[in-house]
């Protein structure tokens, strides 16, 4: 018999009003309903109605259904979405289990790279790798939680519109079992043949089709076949050469060499060659995201000596623990909380405020004398205050760098060098240098400390701990974007941050506010 459509207007569990028909999945088909319950909240359910015969077959797939569900119900992640609740419905003759979960609005990556085409254009590099960045932090989420997404594709992720973020949708745990159970139990199959294997060809490396076998590094190889659809416009199988089974895709589009060797690795026909986590594509990336360009030479080693020049991002930064930089803006609760601040601190924000203003101008390290002074002492001083601070010496070395681009972009990708031609250029990388110092001595030592490690986790907690004294995240963000702009005002005509070392910064002021309003 088959499964046919609920009508929209229908209403299930006496709260769900169905909308419309969203199409057809793994789970079976799928529905946006307006909870009557949350005063028409928009929300997603998927049926879960595999075509099996007999109450045990019926039975145990409504087991292993709940399990899954249950699994999938624990992860919690924004870019995820949230499993809302598991229910059964009888309509008509027939018993249905369904799943709830967020509406996310926005398209899928199917949908964006059709417009795309008929506009005669592919996604950039730039885009790739920004999605890169933005998308492996949930799948090294998942997979510390033991969950492997198993089908990604462009249709199993959604731009969404609110931040424009990726959004990952259709796990593939359910459908696997919808798969195992309908060849177990279906009439049409008898003799009870192996489950269908989950995935859709090109986008899952061979073991998982052939064999049904997962790792983390599964869902790698189908997030970098989405990658180069999305960058070249074709299908896996057109950019897959049959007869040695090898991904070529540069006669397609030609991309930085970095994030070819990072692709291919990812692509690997034996799982053995691939990268083992997320985490360390990450890593891969941290040179070839659109902050890192091409840049300088090696960063001044912890002797006074040395030149401390512009590097290569060579920081183990854990860059992979980024998720998405965030719009910073002055909002009306930013002119509220600060009239408020004043009233309420008045005079010892006036006192602290002239006491550091008055040391950062005069100390000699941070007046105009400190660009007169000799290069190795300038060095000196620079070692000695970034130890005092405690900060970490890569994660310094990046942000400096950053700044020193953001403020000379005609220097970005070009080395700087020990000859005496580039003195001039190496004053002003200490003169930057010596400012960032300036700025990051406002934060707090614990903040400080944490800065190059901070990860969207952290922001999560610190949004939950704010919301938990009554504090609305866009106070929080306000507090921080007040300070944020204070401190780099040059950045005030940004409409977002992209530099991972600027985000941190960020990141620590959020800290010291929360700990503050704590």
């Amino acid at each position: 018999m088959m499964n046919t459509a609920i009508p929209p207007g229908q209403i299930l569990r006496n709260h769900y009003l169905i909308v419309r028909e969203l199409g057809h999945g793994g789970f079976g088909r799928t529905y946006l309903a307006k909870d009557k319950n949350r005063f028409d909240e928009l929300c997603v359910l998927k049926e879960f109605a595999p075509q099996v015969q007999g109450s045990y077959g019926l039975q145990k797939s409504q087991e292993l259904f709940e399990r899954e569900a249950q699994i999938l119900y624990q992860l919690r992640h924004p870019q995820i979405p949230k499993f809302q609740e598991l229910f059964r419905e009888k309509i008509g003759d027939r018993g249905y289990l369904f799943v709830v979960q967020d509406y996310v609005a926005g398209s899928t990556y199917r949908d964006l790279l059709k417009q795309r085409l008929r506009e005669g254009k592919c996604f950039t590099e730039a885009e790739i790798i920004r999605l890169l960045i933005d998308l492996l932090p949930v799948l090294e989420y998942i997979h510390s939680l033991g969950v492997i997404h198993r089908d990604i594709s462009p249709d199993n992720m959604i731009r969404r519109e609110s931040d424009g973020l990726p959004v990952l949708i259709d796990f593939g745990g359910v459908k696997q079992i919808k798969a195992q159970v309908e060849s177990q139990f279906s009439p049409r199959n008898v003799h009870g043949s192996p489950a269908t294997r989950l995935g859709k060809l090109g986008y899952a490396p061979d073991e998982q089709m052939q064999m049904g076998i997962v790792y983390p590094h599964s869902d790698l190889y189908g997030l970098a076949a989405t990658a180069l659809v999305l960058l070249t416009g074709k299908e896996p199988q057109q950019l897959i050469d049959s007869y040695n089974l090898t991904w070529n895709w540069q006669k397609d589009v030609s991309l930085s060499s970095k994030l070819n060797r990072i692709l291919s690795r990812m692509l690997a026909h034996q799982p053995r060659d691939r990268y083992p986590s997320a985490r360390q594509v990450l890593q891969a990336l941290n040179d070839t995201s659109e902050y890192s360009s091409p840049s300088p030479t090696l960063p001044p080693p912890e002797l006074t000596t040395a030149n401390p020049t512009p590097t290569k991002n060579q920081s183990q930064q854990q860059t992979q623990k980024q998720l998405k930089p965030f719009k910073l803006s002055f909002r009306l609760g930013t002119i509220i909380w600060v009239s408020t601040s004043v009233l309420v601190m008045g005079s010892v924000g006036w006192v602290v405020g002239n006491y550091w203003a008055d040391r950062l101008s005069n100390s000699p390290q941070n007046s105009d004398d400190f660009g007169k002074l000799s290069e190795p002492k300038r060095q000196e001083i620079l070692r000695d205050r970034r130890r005092e601070l405690g900060l970490d010496y890569n994660f310094f070395i990046d942000l400096v760098n950053e700044e020193f681009y953001y403020r000379y972009p005609e220097q970005r990708g070009r080395l700087l060098t020990p000859d005496p031609a580039d003195r001039p250029w190496r004053k002003r990388w200490d003169e930057t240098a010596n400012q960032v110092l300036n700025r990051l001595e406002t934060l707090s030592d614990e903040s400080r400390r944490g800065l190059g490690t901070y990860t969207q986790r952290d922001l999560n907690r610190w949004i939950e701990e704010a919301n938990e004294l009554d504090i609305s995240t866009s106070t929080l963000f306000d507090r921080a974007d007040t300070e944020f702009y204070q401190l780099f005002p040059e950045r005030r005509d940004e409409k977002r941050l992209v530099a991972e070392p600027i985000i941190q910064v960020w990141r620590g002021i959020v800290h010291d506010r929360l700990l503050e309003l704590q």
